[in-house]
């Protein structure tokens, strides 16, 4: 997919990409075509990717590699028995710890707890198709999912089990109903979970141990929807955004909220760039984020260092499809992959060193 006019434009006036990186050093059993569909990451060095390579039937198969060093090197870490959608719903990657690691094609959710050897379906109790699974995480004894269904009216749910279950149930109260639903959740230094209907209704909660919630003051107005990120520093971030395709097409208003501790009252900064569709968020410290957004044809990182008042753009590929799986494992590194290994322009993992300033391109082999 090539990037607008439009685009190309803006892209002069914006921070420029980092010069790629040298391809890893491969190892002999990374799949020849490789091409990422998700990563998750432990730590800074510590990594996994998703994806799928050219092979006979289905036609693409699936690998999961993993890295120690950052992604100079990989090696094959399993053979995870999921295909590409042919709706091109991402395949989603979430790794817990070296055992527990989960996979998701937006309706199917599978668990191993063995890093990646052996895999077991989990199910959904009650859920009605049409549905999405939109996040999968694990907090405490918990393993949780916010999972969508887009019947008449909207419903989004939070479903949870204890760890190692092949059952998730709904959780009681944990429900929001209208024509649009959405709802978020985030583990790291406490667990919280947002949910919203129809921009009018907002609804937020936290947990120190992912077993009991007390509900909070939502991080965002009622106007807008909150995309979270995890405790940093006792600081909590949340990115508060209006409706899609506002002020103009391609364009979302947006803004950063942050609160003092969990359960705090947030407070709004400076307008962000409206630049792009909302794909992922992550904050890299108390002040420090970025959010990934894409916009006529073209993949866009919005990066602050100061807490939401300035904000540097960087301009990826014209892929131009989506920007998944933004996240820092730490205050320097952070990852994200561009576009979808089925898609005109293929897909890569960028990564970061520096809280989100440059970004570069990993190689495979």
């Amino acid at each position: 997919m090539k990037p607008n006019r439009w685009a190309a434009l803006a892209a002069a006036a914006l921070t420029a990409l980092a010069v790629f990186t040298p391809p890893a050093a491969a190892d002999p059993l990374v799949p020849q075509g490789f091409a990422p569909a998700s990563t998750s990451w432990t730590g800074p060095s510590r990594g996994f990717v998703l994806g799928f390579s050219p092979c006979g039937k289905p036609g693409w198969c699936a690998s999961l590699l993993s890295t120690t060093d950052g992604g100079k090197r990989w090696r094959r870490a399993g053979h995870p028995p999921i295909s590409l959608p042919d709706n091109h719903n991402q395949v989603k990657l979430m790794v817990i710890d070296e055992r527990d690691v989960f996979l998701s094609d937006g309706t199917r959710l599978l668990a191993s707890h063995d890093g990646g050897g052996n895999w077991a379906e989990v199910r959904l109790a009650g859920v009605r198709e049409p549905f999405y699974i939109s996040k999968i995480t694990e907090a405490g004894p918990r393993v949780f999912a916010m999972v969508t269904g887009f019947g008449s009216p909207s419903t989004t749910t939070l479903y949870a089990g204890i760890t190692g279950t092949r059952l998730l149930l709904p959780v009681p109260g944990f429900t929001v109903t209208g024509s649009t639903t959405y709802g978020d959740i985030a583990t790291s230094g406490g667990v919280q979970v947002s949910m919203g209907a129809d921009y009018r209704v907002q609804k937020y909660w936290t947990s120190s141990d992912g077993l009991t919630f007390s509900t909070a003051p939502p991080p965002c107005p009622a106007d807008s929807s909150a995309s979270l990120s995890g405790v940093r520093r006792g600081h909590v971030l949340a990115l508060c955004s209006g409706g899609p395709g506002t002020p103009q097409p391609g364009a979302t208003v947006r803004r950063l909220w942050r609160a003092p501790k969990l359960g705090g009252h947030f407070t709004g900064t400076a307008q962000a760039p409206t630049l792009g569709i909302n794909q992922s968020f992550s904050a890299a410290s108390p002040t420090a984020a970025t959010v990934a957004a894409e916009g006529g044809g073209t993949g866009f990182l919005h990066s602050t260092a100061d807490g939401g008042t300035t904000w540097t753009t960087t301009v990826l590929s014209g892929r131009g499809v989506c920007l998944n799986d933004l996240d820092f494992p730490d205050e320097r590194v952070g990852v994200v992959v561009d576009g979808l290994p089925d898609a005109d322009g293929g897909s890569a993992v960028y990564r970061t060193t520096d809280g989100g300033r440059t970004w570069s391109e990993l190689g495979f082999g």
